[in-house]
């Protein structure tokens, strides 16, 4: 069908949600809304669903969902003899009603589902697929985007996202099923009253936070730190369970931003509720300035992501980075565990292939073997499945990525701002008894491995045309690659489409080991690189920067240089 007989086949059959039959009925003469709404279906890729909220193949709502949960569920009763699922949400626009639709078609198609009575954080969906012993999980978020976006995530029965063949199975399952006619459903209300649905209880998310409490190194020390924290939940799922975790390690004085304490999917007061960006912590920043503590911490809607401030020696609070953060973290768990003799025989950490290699320096300092991935949290989860395998997952001391994700532990196989936060609350507490603050921490970083800088730059390319144009960039990258960026020559070109790193010299080839990705890494003189990739939950292309020197200043002035330069290659 076309766009205007998918519009007339949604204004005849979509009827069970009266914000979807509004929203038909005004775009009635709006070719270019209809168009917009219905010219391709909402991507189902290795994370799920993500999309605007709203009527239409090509966004999300109740149809949408119900469909991706038809094809789960067929994948599921084709691959599990006793199916069953667990369900977490977030404080979305409309996130407990998709929760509450995939269960409903989940229980007509005889899967026991297991649902958490309020919303969630992400790390908290995995922790219920691995203790109810559940053949798959969903959680609806979409993370850090916007508030007309929602999304839809799904997880296997090692309570990781899955795997590029799982989930290109679950797409082949998800084609097969018509929107309106092949659905099986079951009312929410009927799955609870027959048990087909089951609420989550209060002893799950206590084992839940038992289990992040064993990752502590000296929460013995922090009760007597007297570390002081403002902490904002950014209107989402981390309030209750960061501020328990904190609570349980001896942190009393936590000041909540309470602008943004409690759920709200409209993010009246940040715009984008990401904690990466200062905009969002601007009203946590402004609480400092009368509170005056040690850290600020932010948690994004969904609770999987952290971001921190810190003051400096003139009352003025610092943002760190993720890698920042990260790298801080690993050098503490690594220093601190061989000292008290708890690291394991032969340890394990993991990294994305856009996360600083800092990490590599320091892992190669105590001793740990570092594996780099692709990016995407998933493939860290799965390299902590790869040694449960082997019964050897206590080799696993930390994983980590830019985009501010941290695990310690293996308890859960995807990023948990909960355990992040009690380990960088931690930490502060034990330089603070010290006499090291976090920004002097950082300096010694820098001091004893060298100053790596990064940043990201995201390129917005929305609209019918921005797959096409995003496309059409990578293919140009490949086929006419750069010689120099930023006055720098690159020196070789890791392509993991083809599979191939190139050295521009000679024009030798190498293998690379990981799976395919749309992912070109061209790699600079003395440590520098510029990454690029399309990403894959937003319509954006991201590039990532890298730069070395002897001072801070020095490689911010580097990167400055290699952005401006490969923007213009970009064409933007």
């Amino acid at each position: 069908m076309n766009e205007k007989e998918l519009y007339q086949s949604w204004c005849k059959n979509a009827t069970d949600d009266p914000d979807l039959v509004t929203e038909l009925k005004s775009i009635e003469n709006d070719e270019d809304g209809i168009k917009d709404r219905f010219y391709r279906d909402l991507e189902f890729g290795t994370g799920g669903l993500r999309g605007v909220i709203g009527a239409g193949t090509y966004r999300m709502n109740i149809y949408t969902v119900r469909r991706a949960t038809q094809g789960l569920a067929d994948y599921i009763k084709d691959a599990f003899r006793e199916p069953s699922a667990a369900i977490a949400y977030d404080s979305r626009i409309k996130s407990d009603v998709f929760a509450k639709a995939a269960a409903s078609v989940l229980a007509a198609n005889g899967i026991k589902v297991y649902i958490y009575r309020e919303l969630m954080p992400t790390p908290m969906l995995s922790w219920a697929v691995r203790e109810l012993g559940c053949s798959a999980g969903i959680v609806v978020t979409a993370s850090h985007n916007p508030a007309k976006y929602n999304g839809y995530k799904v997880y296997g029965s090692d309570g990781c996202q899955l795997t590029l063949f799982a989930a290109e199975t679950v797409l082949g399952k998800i084609e097969n099923v018509d929107m309106f006619t092949g659905v099986k459903l079951k009312s929410f209300d009927d799955g609870i009253a027959d048990g087909s649905i089951e609420y989550i209880g209060q002893e799950v998310i206590d084992k839940y936070l038992d289990k992040v409490y064993e990752q502590g190194i000296h929460s013995d020390i922090v009760p007597a730190s007297g570390l002081k924290v403002v902490y904002t939940p950014l209107n989402g799922t981390g309030n209750k369970p960061v501020r328990a975790i904190l609570d349980k390690i001896g942190i009393k004085s936590v000041t909540v931003v309470p602008e943004q304490e409690f759920p709200n999917g409209n993010f009246t007061t940040c715009p984008f509720p990401n904690p990466e960006i200062k905009e969002a912590l601007e009203l946590g920043l402004k609480l400092c300035d009368t509170v005056k503590p040690d850290l600020l911490l932010a948690t994004d809607p969904d609770c999987d992501r952290v971001g921190i401030a810190v003051p400096s020696e003139s009352g003025e609070y610092v943002l760190f980075t993720g890698n920042e953060v990260g790298a801080m973290l690993l050098e503490y768990i690594c220093s601190e565990r061989t000292k008290l003799g708890t690291m394991p025989v032969d340890p394990i950490a993991v990294k994305t292939i856009v996360t600083t290699d800092l990490a590599k320096k320091i892992a190669d300092d105590y001793g740990v073997k570092m594996i780099e991935v692709l990016t995407g949290f998933k493939f860290i989860g799965e390299q902590i499945g790869f040694l449960e395998e082997k019964h050897e997952e206590r080799r696993y001391i930390f994983g980590f990525e830019e985009s501010y994700g941290y695990l310690a532990g293996s308890y859960v196989r995807d990023k948990d701002a909960v355990v992040a936060s009690m380990l960088i609350c931690e930490m502060a507490a034990f330089y603070r008894t010290k006499g090291i603050s976090l920004l002097k921490a950082r300096e010694d970083l820098y001091r004893k491995y060298g100053v790596f800088y990064h940043a990201q730059k995201s390129f917005v390319c929305e609209g019918i045309t921005g797959m096409e144009r995003m496309k059409e960039i990578m293919a140009d990258l490949r086929a006419n690659t750069p010689k120099t960026i930023g006055g720098l020559g690159v020196l070789t070109v890791d392509d993991y489409i083809a599979g191939t790193s190139v050295n521009t010299e000679t024009g030798a080839k190498t293998m690379l080991t990981l799976p395919k990705s749309d992912v070109i890494t061209f790699k600079l003189p003395d440590n520098a690189s510029v990454i690029i990739r399309p990403s894959g939950t937003e319509p954006k292309i991201k590039a990532y920067f890298t730069t070395t020197g002897n001072t801070r200043d020095e490689a911010v002035s580097l990167e400055n240089k290699l952005a401006e330069d490969f923007t213009k290659i970009l064409g933007f």
